[in-house]
């Protein structure tokens, strides 16, 4: 087998938190993480309160989870002198401020350290996550801040061909891992080629062990999926318990991050369907929203990020993390959905908007408020009108802008909900949003929302120097990258299409950077 040993420095830590503290302060690799991190610090794009690595470019997040009073991300890093997927790493006690740890997991056997997950244990944290060109492997840390990583065996627990070169009858991708019962089951990611004309369908393949060494495969796990699309694929899947349901989170290749929904069959080990929901509503790329890495919040919630792609080339880095989003069970297969974590400790320079009316089709400056790292909190009666908007990143003269619009019930029906009644539209339009010529353009990402006939449209708006997240009545998140060229592009704007509406109040703060 050939030596794919990483050429990043790798350095063996104490066991004691008082002595991993002691030794990250002095650290080779960790002082170049903090001087890297400085250096970009400067880049008008980099956005200052959603996680970006320190050094070089990442992809998806990896094994999400909480362990020792801390929160652990990680995730597919390529340090500048191997940049082949390493795990990198970053830890925070408030889901907000994110800290810098070294590399955790290195390649070798396997070419690259591809997605994967992490389940805690009492005494320690399993990491199963697929090495390339090797199979899906498993690493154990137990140390207080995951510093040290063990790969259980050296090699492929679930190699990708038999022992005597044969292909198994499952993919060996991206796998999750949970516990059942004192028994180990995981979740592999891949297709099947049982759709119509033999083309190929999501899948996700079940296997379990007793050991974590020894793998059996039993079958594929979902029942009653009638909602994955032609071409789609299971990458990255999450199993975790959502309230007295379950949910798989994945991402398809094809149409972007996505969940299920159902009851988990612990008899036949099977996830039986009942309802199904999107992350992104369309493209993963350019500028929009890509994979999952979930765990549970302890609470009977489930807490996930993804990461987000670019649509601009940016010197010495390029994607970035979501906020974290809290995932509840609020009736049977219907979820809320909000940002979660500690923005409070983050505002400043307060705002506030009173009540007023949104005479149609005039746009309201709001000259008070303006910048690209807000947080923004609106109410809106829209009344009859068919479309409210909010502009932000918008310049003065409305060469940039871009737009955050809803649409009253102008969405599908759904006959299983409300009595059929139409669903209502959120969208964020970066159409108007750059001047450059080296921003590549998206269409706008539009998202079914549900919402009462007497109920007002509440916002939460995130906007961090290139990423806007609008979260709707805690039902619904719309997320796009967007990179303003002009230094006047700060402004806020409201407009209502077609008749009155009513803003009944808005707040806007400043936010301060967590890295500082």
């Amino acid at each position: 087998m050939q030596d794919y040993t990483s050429k990043v420095p790798k350095y063996k830590f104490a066991d004691t938190l008082e002595k991993q503290e002691e030794q990250l302060k002095t650290n080779p690799l960790m002082l170049r993480l903090i001087e890297s991190r400085k250096k970009m610090a400067g880049d008008p794009y980099r956005p200052v309160y959603h996680y970006v690595n320190p050094e070089n470019i990442l992809n998806d997040p990896n094994g999400l989870c909480f362990w020792k009073e801390n929160w652990h991300l990680f995730y597919q890093a390529y340090p500048p002198e191997d940049p082949r997927q390493h795990w990198g790493h970053a830890i925070s006690d408030d889901l907000i401020h994110w800290r810098d740890l070294p590399y955790a997991i290195y390649p070798n056997p396997e070419r690259c350290c591809f997605s994967g997950a992490a389940l805690v244990e009492e005494k320690r944290v399993i990491a199963m996550y697929h090495g390339t060109e090797a199979g899906n492997m498993v690493a154990i840390s137990s140390d207080p801040l995951l510093l040290n990583w063990e790969k259980v065996t050296g090699k492929p627990v679930i190699p990708m061909v038999n022992p005597d070169g044969s292909k198994p009858p499952y993919r060996v991708f991206d796998p999750c891992i949970w516990k059942k019962d004192g028994v180990y089951y995981s979740l592999s990611g891949g297709t099947l080629p049982n759709g119509p004309g033999g083309k190929h369908m999501r899948a996700n393949f079940l296997l379990r062990s007793e050991d974590l060494i020894h793998w059996e495969y039993l079958h594929p796990f979902l029942e009653d999926d009638m909602f994955s699309l032609v071409g789609d694929d299971g990458a990255c899947p999450y199993f975790w318990p959502i309230g007295d349901q379950y949910m798989l989170l994945h991402f398809s290749h094809m149409s972007g991050g996505q969940y299920f929904l159902g009851d988990y069959d612990k008899q036949q080990d099977k996830l039986v369907v009942t309802h199904h929901g999107k992350f992104n509503f369309g493209p993963a790329a350019p500028a929009g929203v890509h994979a999952p890495s979930a765990t549970p919040d302890g609470k009977g919630g489930i807490i996930v990020i993804f990461n987000m792609n670019p649509s601009k080339p940016t010197k010495g880095w390029n994607q970035i993390m979501t906020l974290p989003r809290r995932l509840t069970l609020e009736a049977k297969d219907k979820i809320s959905m909000n940002p979660v974590g500690d923005f409070e400790s983050l505002r400043y320079g307060h705002r506030h908007i009173d009540n007023m009316t949104l005479s149609a089709n005039q746009e309201i400056v709001l000259d008070k408020i303006s910048g690209n790292a807000m947080e923004i909190v609106a109410e809106i009666n829209p009344k009859n009108a068919p479309m409210v908007e909010i502009n932000v990143l918008r310049s003065t003269g409305k060469e940039e802008t871009t737009r955050i619009m809803f649409y009253k019930n102008r969405g599908f029906r759904n006959r299983n909900y409300r009595n059929g009644a139409p669903a209502s539209l959120i969208s964020i339009d970066s159409s108007y949003s750059s001047i450059l010529p080296d921003v590549v353009s998206r269409a706008p990402e539009t998202a079914p929302v549900f919402i009462d006939q007497d109920e007002n449209l509440k916002l939460r708006i995130f906007i961090d120097k290139s990423v806007v997240e609008v979260f709707v009545n805690d039902k619904q998140c719309v997320a796009l990258r967007v990179y303003p060229g002009r230094n006047d592009s700060l402004g806020v704007s409201l407009r209502s299409q077609g008749q009155d509406a009513e803003l009944v109040s808005l707040d806007a703060w400043q936010m301060r950077s967590i890295y500082e």
